[in-house]
């Protein structure tokens, strides 16, 4: 039975313990820049920020003046005490503070909070005190800063930040911390901060010339150097492959679309924000594709179905286009093009539960398959204020996504009425190797389109019914995919994937024509190889490859030519030694079958 999971962290001690030393750091700043003026200050998952208008840009000599004054603030044992008070009061106390007097306005007038977001009720308009500082704030904090390890305390770095987001605002500097209850857990997260950096797919994607952003052609739009792409196209073939062998139908779709499809499907309503500007075209408006689900309906409607042509399976590895702003764009995980691995699935209402099943395995069958073995579940039920459909088809379609979870044994997550208004779904993160969450697959119902598009089919009643319509992303995109198994493995890919399987490096140039053989004997067994000639020494040759996170590194010198061996070493770090060459080939080809 899986296990249900509530990790309520905003209701945890280390919650409490990070929002309060987010107004400890608050209480620095304006002991260092007394004219200051600031913002908001909240907890976050990995620890908190303050947003800040200062005099000038920070440092990082300033972060360490400002987490030396807290760690001096913390050790003054300052109880946290809360008070309830008018606007009136709170505008005279923070008068010189503008944006806390836009927060108390839209808090008394508006009803939204610190994010400008609309609230259900009035909240109380609430302060908090320690020492000398006092902030606008409904909590909760700890009952003193003696509940707050210094040891434990980092301030990590600086960023900029609009003012609730909106680019036409001020930008103010936002201060990222973090603290934990004790030393050691901070060490070991400092420890996953560094190591994120040095796995960032961007720099190990220019290290291993995989893939790359021209400006000339786009921000957002991303090059595949012949490394990348080979990797890729490992990827999507394996992929491709299952997919068939699992009872899908390959299909494909353009690029472009005419503005009355995207007017019945919605997207012009509700996302027109997102798309690109239309071409017109013959006096008529085309626009890119944001998504490929309109496109597999059609299909669907060019013939008239019956009860018995069901499941369908429609998968596609489709192009999409979608107008992301310039600031929130990041290499492989935020783009502008991206390739889906789009799948529509087409069913009868007796056979939703076992296609749900057979969905939700294949996702983690697939994933597996590269690597991926932990997940954490999210299950999004319906928000009976924003939906679409008969509540007992959500009912149903939430029932068969919950037992589906439970019988594959994956912890999740219930967020209740957090669906989109078009049906249930589940999001299935991925735990990467520095227990980082990633999104990858969802498997999310749609109540909407079928409607919309006026789906039917003939029952074996003889009489018109609407098909369920469920959508499958699978690795989410494989931009995102490729971005996040460069992070996971650190660009040193399971050896099927590598582009490069196997470097041969000869020690002299007597060496080089029988380096040239066993290339040839290795490529002939399907392994990938490449002969290092250079003029380089033999230990920067090894280094090199290294670099390059080869598997297997083949030295060749005098001894190896007159036995016809080669010497390997391994990208482990293991030095197995002299072997004949035939013996190294079924050594890689068992190694590389273990991962496939």
């Amino acid at each position: 039975m899986a296990k249900k999971v509530n990790l309520n962290y905003e209701a945890s001690h280390l919650f409490k313990v990070r929002h309060s030393t987010a107004h400890v750091m608050a209480q620095a700043v304006l002991e260092k820049f007394p004219d200051a003026k600031y913002a908001i200050g909240p907890a976050i998952e990995d620890g908190f920020y303050y947003d800040f208008d200062l005099p000038r840009p920070l440092t990082p000599e300033d972060l360490d003046e400002i987490e030396k004054r807290m760690k001096h603030i913390v050790k003054g044992n300052y109880k946290f005490e809360k008070e309830v008070l008018g606007a009136d009061e709170a505008l005279e106390i923070f008068k010189d503070q503008p944006y806390k007097v836009e927060l108390i306005k839209g808090l008394e007038e508006g009803g939204t909070d610190e994010h400008g977001e609309p609230l259900e009720e009035k909240p109380e308009i609430s302060i908090y005190k320690h020492d000398k500082f006092v902030d606008l704030c409904r909590g909760p904090h700890v009952e003193s800063t003696k509940e707050i390890n210094p040891k434990a305390l980092k301030l990590t770095s600086i960023a900029g930040a609009y003012w609730r987001g909106d680019e036409k605002r001020p930008m103010l500097q936002r201060i990222y911390g973090t603290v934990f209850e004790n030393p050691e857990d901070l060490n070991d997260y400092l420890w996953r901060i560094e190591e994120a950096k040095k796995r960032d797919h961007r720099k190990v994607g220019k290290e291993l010339d995989l893939f790359s952003i021209n400006q000339d052609v786009g921000p957002g739009l991303i090059l595949w150097h012949p490394n990348g792409g080979l990797i890729r196209h490992l990827v999507e073939d394996y992929c491709k492959q299952e997919h068939l062998a699992n009872g899908y139908d390959i299909v494909y779709s353009p690029h472009i679309g005419r503005a009355h499809l995207w007017e019945t499907s919605g997207h012009l309503g509700f996302y027109a924000e997102n798309m690109f500007a239309p071409m017109e075209i013959e006096e008529d408006e085309y626009y890119a594709k944001p998504m490929n689900c309109p496109f597999h309906i059609m299909i669907y409607k060019n013939k008239l179905h019956s009860y018995r042509d069901f499941p369908m399976r429609m998968a596609e590895w489709g192009t999409v286009y979608r107008y992301e702003r310039s600031g929130v764009l990041h290499g492989l995980l935020r783009v502008r093009g991206f390739t889906q691995d789009d799948a529509h699935i087409f069913c009868r209402e007796d056979q939703m539960p076992s296609e749900i099943d057979r969905t939700l395995n294949f996702c983690l069958h697939i994933l597996r398959h590269f690597g991926m073995n932990d997940f954490h579940a999210y299950l999004s039920t319906r928000n009976p204020e924003k939906s679409v459909g008969e509540e007992s088809e959500w009912l149903q379609a939430q029932e068969a996504l919950k037992e589906a979870l439970e019988r594959a044994n994956l912890i999740y997550d219930l967020d209740e009425g957090g669906a989109a208004f078009y049906g249930p779904k589940i999001d299935l993160k991925m735990i990467d190797a520095l227990g980082r969450e990633w999104q990858l697959s969802t498997i999310q119902f749609d109540f909407n389109l079928p409607e919309r598009f006026d789906m039917t089919y003939i029952g074996e009643d003889g009489q018109q019914h609407r098909p369920l319509m469920i959508h499958r992303a699978l690795l989410g995109s494989v931009e995102r995919f490729m971005g996040v198994l460069i992070e996971h493995y650190g660009g040193a890919f399971p050896v099927w994937l590598m582009p490069v399987q196997a470097k041969i490096i000869p020690i002299a140039d007597r060496h080089v024509d029988f380096a040239y053989e066993v290339a040839q004997q290795l490529k002939s067994n399907g392994i990938r190889v490449e002969v290092d000639d250079s003029s380089d020494r033999m230990n920067a040759k090894i280094r090199n490859a290294q670099l390059l996170k080869i598997p297997y590194m083949l030295v060749i010198g005098d001894k190896e030519v007159e036995a016809g061996q080669v010497a390997l070493r391994m990208r482990s770090g293991e030095n197995p030694g002299a072997m004949p060459v035939d013996e190294f080939i079924q050594l890689a080809q068992n190694q590389i079958k273990e991962l496939v």
